[in-house]
């Protein structure tokens, strides 16, 4: 196109009539002579906005939804809930877990008729002995040189005590010895633990001083006692052999023992503040089976719950098998 004084003055026309359309639009009413054009043009524009805005109305919301802090707020709720739940079934568990230690203490602190203040194993001790920690001391009784037991024997002995809790040294450490006695033979020795360094750790070593004893895999060990039940008091459960050492013509007989008492999975322990009076002897170690009961009860005790820290237990003897 041209520029041309014809065609600026066809551009000024149009220009004109444009201005003089909408003046008469915007100033006249729906029934103008332009009113049904411009109806038809918002029935057509309008139905395809409509459209629009019902496909794309919930994509927007689920957007701001996503993004919006009620929506996050419920989401953190919901992980606190999760991690609520989660921590109320570990300590369902814990708690079953330490109900079933206690009620074995119990049984075997009625068998051996020793007092004992309950406590739970808080702490393990250095790399370099086997120690732990437990949450009673000075202020529930507990004494240097006292034994420690647990519901399957024995653990250890009190070595430091303080107002609240008190350091107890097990029996698998190296440095330890302890006077114990044979079930079926009565014969005397002392078992030395092995420390955390030798293989197959956890062990203790045997040795009888009688050199025509006989040894044999499956033979339990009770603690011989000390003089005025400290630091071990008498008849409590050892271990039991599981391997012969040595040969015909050492002077001492000597045997691995696996303790009764599992290191590793301490939980409630007991320490004996009150020896009993006579020894108990083989009594406290656990009953034979019967070789083929003819009668079973099933026993409904009611639930039991572990004492609070320092409680003082004087447990019930309870009936046991005989022993040779």
């Amino acid at each position: 196109m041209h520029d041309s004084r014809r065609t600026r003055i066809v551009l000024g026309v149009l220009v004109v009539a444009a201005l003089a359309l909408i003046t008469i639009d915007y100033r006249g009413s729906g029934g103008a002579p332009l009113g049904g054009l411009r109806a038809l043009g918002g029935s057509v524009f309008g139905s395809v906005q409509s459209a629009a805005s019902v496909v794309t109305r919930p994509v927007a919301a689920l957007t701001d939804g996503l993004s919006g802090s009620g929506s996050q707020s419920k989401i953190d709720a919901l992980q606190r809930q999760v991690v609520d739940l989660r921590a109320q079934l570990n300590q369902q568990q814990l708690s079953k877990y330490d109900e079933r230690q206690l009620s074995q203490l119990l049984q075997l602190a009625g068998r051996g008729r020793y007092r004992i203040v309950t406590a739970s194993v808080i702490a393990a001790g250095a790399a370099y002995d086997d120690s732990v920690t437990i949450d009673a001391g000075r202020v529930d009784g507990i004494k240097p040189d006292e034994t420690v037991l647990n519901g399957q024997g024995l653990v250890g002995t009190v070595t430091t005590v303080s107002a609240t809790t008190c350091t107890v040294l097990l029996a698998t450490d190296a440095s330890v010895t302890v006077g114990v006695r044979l079930a079926g033979t009565g014969q005397i020795g002392v078992v030395s633990g092995t420390g955390k360094s030798m293989t197959g750790s956890g062990l203790l070593r045997l040795q009888v001083f009688d050199v025509n004893a006989i040894l044999h895999p499956g033979q339990e060990l009770v603690t011989f006692g000390s003089a005025g039940g400290r630091p071990y008091v008498p008849g409590v459960p050892v271990g039991v052999i599981t391997k012969l050492e040595g040969t015909s013509s050492s002077l001492t007989k000597e045997a691995l023992v696996r303790p009764f008492a599992d290191d590793t999975a301490l939980g409630v322990v007991g320490v004996v503040v009150v020896p009993p009076r006579t020894d108990p002897r083989f009594s406290v170690l656990p009953p034979r089976p019967s070789p083929s009961p003819t009668v079973s009860a099933t026993a409904s005790p009611g639930a039991s719950h572990p004492p609070s820290p320092g409680a003082t237990v004087t447990p019930t003897p309870s009936a046991t098998g005989s022993r040779p």
